[in-house]
């Protein structure tokens, strides 16, 4: 499996991030960041993540009316 690819769980993506796992789940939550909640726990795409943080990620739901 391509390293882009793996799946982190919240712990491992806030530390990939050096925030909080609060911080992480609240991005989650709020659609920020993509994520998938598997039974109680939270799972990220770690490709994912770091587009997060490149801001390279396609914008959801923010689009205006013209």
């Amino acid at each position: 499996m391509p390293e882009d690819h793996e799946v982190l769980t919240a712990e491992e993506a806030a530390a990939l991030l050096r925030v909080s796992t609060k911080t992480v789940l609240a991005l989650a939550r709020a659609g920020s960041l993509p994520g998938e909640k598997v039974g109680r726990a939270w799972r990220f795409v770690k490709s994912d993540v770091l587009a997060y943080v490149r801001g390279s990620l396609p914008q959801t739901g923010a689009e205006e009316d013209d």
